[in-house]
């Protein structure tokens, strides 16, 4: 069997099953249950001429090239004389040969602007700064079959960028990131990386780096995001204005829900989604009746019925990875009844609270405290705790039906921030261009006996995308209606 014959499609897991630049004559690995056993040395040769160059010349570079720039540089300052490497990531196996669809790391994209998999930025010391490198997989090989025999090939997935391409697109050098594993193993110096994106190249770092020091280099780029640039804050917003289009697209379908399940809200929610933006930002919760009760109710397979609330909580994802995360809780049939807009009115007086409370300079905790102090006030005028309401708050015992906190930073992640020194974030200090939700809500569960029956199944939540501005605050899903009367009216304009 020659060469070319052992060729037939196989899917590659990452760069390192790639064929490199001195093995381009090892074989691309066999299908097993392949319909064709192998491929003549005749169709091996024709396949490798008769197309036509399709290079992109003169392309502009992504629109946040100078704010990637910006950040890289701020990265520089803070680790001198240090290689830094900040992997993308892998595809990962959903199913035997399928991959889940793939989404690079936050560091990575945030530093870059780039998406695809495999890619890595390295950043080297020199006597001034760094010299970064985009490191990516170039355009698949003709000269060996694997454009159009390999899984990953283009004829299979779809075009790749090619490094002179790369390098148009996001303002850095590119080179060939199958030969960067063996560039690292015989690195000299400090080094840190990010962990647990690229198990590869975390391999060739193993002896030259130590986890106290990634994690800090981790800390570092998970607080640079906590306050947001121009760029930033414009696609936050469009986010938002794509994220209230899917809630108006939802209510004009709920007649169709109630036929069919929860999947429908989500389904509908979906489409708007991936029309304007490239994904959701996180599992659509598309909660009905007690299951708003769920905070994470993400299996969206219940009942849609007339006389229940309908708890949304859906964020669309823009191009660049920023995700809005907005949530309204909705009468099915347009109304709310007597009980219902109680329990709603008082948790819209607790998040009117909370975001009067975001301003510069105010505590971040400030939000949750404002919250929280009305609602343990209903809950205290309702007979469910017993007052005074200092008293319950120091006991926490409004959390039996508050649950959960009352917001978070929002940015790339959803939970955005995640990885930031508790005493710049939930112990901080409000500064103009941070995002964040305020987000209380009232749980009554289906089962719960200290509360009276009119109560059980009913859960409410309304959240906000809130953006810490100079003077104040500026709500960035406003288009969406609160109040519960003007929840009401807009249902009725929008189901027209």
């Amino acid at each position: 069997m020659t060469v070319a014959e052992e060729l037939t499609p196989e899917a590659s897991d990452s760069a390192a099953d790639a064929a490199g630049p001195e093995e381009s004559e090892e074989p691309i690995k066999q299908r097993k249950n392949g319909l064709y056993p192998g491929v003549s040395d005749e169709l091996a040769e024709n396949m490798k001429s008769g197309w036509a160059d399709t290079e992109l010349r003169d392309l502009q570079p992504i629109p946040q090239a100078a704010e990637t720039a910006a950040r890289r540089a701020t990265l520089s300052a803070r680790f001198p004389g240090e290689r830094l490497v900040i992997p993308a990531g892998n595809l990962k196996t959903r199913s035997n040969d399928t991959e889940y669809p793939f989404r690079a790391s936050v560091e990575y994209a945030y530093l870059t602007g780039n998406q695809t998999e495999d890619g890595v930025l390295v950043l080297e010391p020199r006597d001034e700064g760094h010299e970064a490198t985009i490191y990516l997989l170039p355009r698949s090989d003709r000269e060996n079959g694997e454009f159009w025999l390999d899984g990953q090939g283009e004829l299979w997935v779809g075009r790749r960028h090619s490094l002179t391409e790369a390098e148009q697109l996001y303002g850095i050098p590119a080179s060939d990131v199958r030969e960067l594993a063996d560039a690292l193993r015989q690195a000299t110096g400090p080094v840190r990386v990010v962990r647990g994106y690229d198990a590869g190249i975390e391999a060739a770092l193993t002896d030259k780096v130590t986890a106290e020091r990634d994690e800090e280099l981790r800390v570092f780029l998970s607080e640079a995001r906590l306050v947001k640039d121009a760029f930033e804050i414009g696609e936050l917003q469009k986010a938002v204005d794509s994220t209230v289009r899917g809630f108006e697209d939802v209510v004009k379908v709920l007649d169709k829900a109630q036929a069919t399940s929860e999947r429908y809200i989500e389904g509908t929610f979906f489409l708007r989604a991936r029309v304007e933006g490239n994904d959701v930002g996180y599992g659509t919760i598309a909660a009905a009746g007690p299951h708003a009760c769920t905070l994470h109710w993400v299996r969206n397979d219940g009942p849609v019925r007339s006389g229940d609330l309908l708890l949304l909580d859906a964020g669309v994802e823009t191009h660049t990875y920023y995700t809005a995360d907005v949530t309204r809780t909705l009468p099915v049939n347009g109304r709310f009844s007597e009980i219902q807009k109680k329990i709603y009115d008082a948790v819209y007086e607790a998040q009117e609270a909370g975001i009067a409370a975001v301003q510069p300079g105010a505590k971040y905790r400030d939000f949750h405290d404002a919250a929280q102090r009305v609602l343990a006030e209903r809950l205290v005028e309702w007979g469910l705790v017993e007052g005074p309401v200092e008293r319950v708050l120091e006991l926490g015992l409004q959390r039996r039906w508050t649950l959960h906190g009352t917001g978070h930073m929002l940015g790339m992640d959803v939970h955005d921030c995640a990885a930031a020194r508790t005493e710049t974030y939930v112990d901080g200090v409000l500064e103009p261009g941070m995002c964040l939700t305020v987000e209380p809500g009232l749980y009554f569960q289906a089962d719960d006996l200290t509360v009276p029956e009119e109560y059980r199944g009913i859960g409410v939540r309304i959240e906000d995308d809130i953006l810490v501005t100079e003077d104040g605050n500026r709500n960035l899903s406003a288009a969406l209606p609160r109040r519960s009367d003007e929840v009401e009216a807009w249902m009725a304009s929008v189901r027209g």
